[in-house]
């Protein structure tokens, strides 16, 4: 590859601002731009526009930028192939191609996988029509977990503790079509009991990196009650994984998976991020990712004291076994801050104070998800508003930073969650 690099980030997220973030730093990097990003990329980057979605100006501003390295954010693009699309155009992406993405993008696909390689998962049906689901799920302990088949933004899985809830999630899936075509087919599981984190690991021709265990928390309010969300706060690394579970866990998922793509002919090169459940049996797959996690990546970047850049490329160009990245003894904790009625409907255009209040006290970074600049001064433009990250030698030292930076930062309905983190 070549010595300086033009690199684009697609996305518009807490996980593209913190990948920016990170990148800047890099001095293989001579420029960096995101599509379409938001009011912090800006801050380290050159904000084009333009949609994820639309692949011919993702195209067109990879020739017009002499772009020579693109990053895929966003889940749905990689479902959609933009990473197929950059390699015939004969650009280098981070990401998985479309066919190795289906291991996120269809749960039916990635439940088959880990059955075909052992892979400890929950117990689940897949059904295509209402009346078949509603009739395994009659025969089934309670509670359990409907998940969308597809994507859907993190959102698409209800955990029902009634048989009424149950009916209840199917309809809202399948016959409201609440998650779009999402919810063509669903999948029922058994609930797991335990501890969830959040493994992430770069992944390239039967290679891989692991970065330290995370745990994010998907519930909206504190005391984990209420509907799921993209993810309200991390932290980075859990006490819910010691050097015991991780290895397990490279025993158990990590392993299995890279052998089961090289035997399947599944040529995945980029992140795997596999939520999981620590149960009293050990760990089980709740769901593959195929991308950095978000709010995950915030503390991630926060952690890794090695350059990125290097990392992205050596799992493009399958070399991971000649690289080790650098990790902080720290740790790294995310509040997010979002808005009022999130993970529904919410008010947009509220303006935003108190981030360089927040940014100016010791170790914190605070990294924008959902907002845009209007006059040169942030406002709120989606659901996960800020990801509040801050550094500490404790867990304790870095709660304390971070919410204490939370506090400087105020716009119109703005909620966060004042128990994080839960894990034990």
């Amino acid at each position: 590859m070549a010595d300086s690099r033009r690199v684009l980030i697609v996305g518009s997220g807490g996980r593209e601002h913190a990948l920016a973030w990170k990148l800047q730093q890099s001095p293989g990097i001579s420029a960096l731009f995101c599509l379409p990003g938001n009011a912090g990329t800006a801050a380290v980057a050159t904000n084009l526009e333009g949609v994820p979605s639309d692949h011919s100006t993702i195209l067109r501003a990879v020739q017009e930028q002499a772009i020579d390295l693109v990053v895929i954010g966003p889940d749905d693009c990689l479902a959609a192939g933009l990473a197929d699309d950059l390699q015939r155009a004969g650009i280098a992406a981070f990401g998985p191609t479309q066919s190795a993405a289906r291991l996120e993008s269809s749960k039916v696909f990635a439940k088959a996988f880990m059955e075909r390689h052992g892979i400890p998962t929950a117990q689940a049906g897949i059904f295509d029509d209402p009346a078949s689901a509603r009739a395994f799920a009659d025969s089934q302990n309670l509670p359990l977990v409907i998940k969308a088949e597809g994507l859907a933004l993190g959102k698409g899985v209800i955990i029902a503790e009634t048989r009424a809830a149950v009916a209840a999630a199917i309809h809202q899936i399948m016959v409201d079509k609440a998650f779009g075509t999402a919810g063509e087919r669903v999948v029922i599981e058994e609930f797991l009991t335990g501890q969830e984190c959040s493994i992430h690991a770069f992944i390239s021709e039967g290679r891989y990196q692991l970065c330290p265990a995370a745990q994010d928390h998907k519930r909206i309010g504190e005391g984990d009650i209420g509907p799921n969300t993209g993810g309200m706060g991390t932290c980075c690394p859990t006490p819910v994984v010691d050097g015991a579970a991780m290895a397990r866990i490279e025993e158990e998922v990590i392993k299995p998976f890279v052998s089961g793509c090289q035997e399947e002919g599944i040529d995945f090169r980029g992140m795997l991020f596999p939520g999981l459940m620590m149960t009293a049996e050990g760990p089980k797959v709740l769901e593959f990712n195929c991308r950095f996690g978000d709010p995950e990546a915030q503390v991630l970047v926060r952690l890794l004291e090695s350059d990125l850049l290097p990392l992205l490329e050596a799992t493009i160009e399958g070399t991971l076994d000649t690289i080790k990245p650098e990790w902080s003894s720290s740790t790294a904790i995310c509040i997010v801050m979002a808005s009022g009625g999130y993970p529904g409907s919410y008010g947009k255009g509220y303006p935003i104070s108190g981030i360089a209040t927040a940014e100016a006290l010791d170790s914190v970074v605070v990294f924008h998800a959902g907002t845009k600049a209007i006059d040169g001064e942030p406002v709120t433009s989606g659901g996960r508003v800020l990801g509040v990250t801050a550094l500490g030698r404790t867990l304790s030292t870095a709660r304390e930073a971070a919410y204490s930076a939370t506090a400087t930062i105020h716009f119109e309905g703005c909620q966060y969650r004042r128990d994080l983190p839960t894990g034990r």
